[in-house]
């Protein structure tokens, strides 16, 4: 006599382990491409970095990747414990792979979907502007990072823009953040071009990592 419930975990723990194996393929078959895309904006000691992908997909799958926690988990460099898809929601955002536990409590400024998304991570302010374009949609991501940081912030974002286009695309990768990025191959190369193109020197890591 079937047992359902037994049947369905023993289905649900092999869909697991085969989507577990297939992110451990797509992430050893993974490797960046070159530093491209991105550009600061100076305000005297004001510098944001501002990063421009083109995704082939439309504005409203994007925007559902950059405000829902299961979307996020995928491929952000924090997690967080509620939507941010309406102004005014109040979130707290867990920075992930950090030396520390990282959370900061942050209020959504403005989502007006699938177009604009604007909140404050670590006191740092992010703004996402999504355009559709005839193949998909035109991503750009506004974020006042650390100067001196800058060109670290602009590689870590190269990956996780890379991770979330693979996510996208249904072929995940598994999230790629903090010293689990640097230990990645290309990481230490994509700082070092994206500090060329901005005219700086790339600075050392502001933590140690294991290997």
């Amino acid at each position: 006599m079937r047992q359902p419930h037994s049947t369905d975990a023993v289905d649900a723990l092999a869909a697991l382990i085969f989507r577990r194996r297939r992110q451990i393929t797509e992430r050893e078959q993974y490797a960046p491409g070159p530093a491209y895309g991105a550009h600061i904006e100076k305000d005297g000691e004001k510098w944001t970095l501002v990063l421009v992908r083109e995704l082939r997909h439309p504005p409203a799958k994007v925007w559902e990747a950059l405000t829902e926690p299961a979307h996020l988990r995928e491929w952000a460099p924090f997690d967080a414990d509620g939507s941010l898809t309406a102004t005014g929601t109040t979130v707290k955002l867990t920075t992930v792979a950090a030396p520390t536990t990282r959370v900061a409590e942050t209020t959504v400024r403005r989502a007006e979907a699938p177009k604009l998304l604007e909140y404050n991570w670590g006191g740092f302010d992010l703004r996402w502007q999504l355009e559709s374009i005839p193949c998909g949609t035109r991503l750009t991501l506004w974020h006042n990072i650390d100067r001196r940081f800058i060109s670290m912030g602009a590689a870590g974002w190269h990956i996780c823009f890379d991770v979330l286009a693979r996510f996208l695309s249904g072929t995940p990768t598994g999230r790629l953040v903090g010293p689990d990025a640097v230990k990645y191959g290309g990481w230490q190369r994509l700082n070092a071009e994206y500090a060329k193109q901005f005219g700086i020197e790339a600075p050392g890591l502001p933590f140690k990592t294991d290997g």
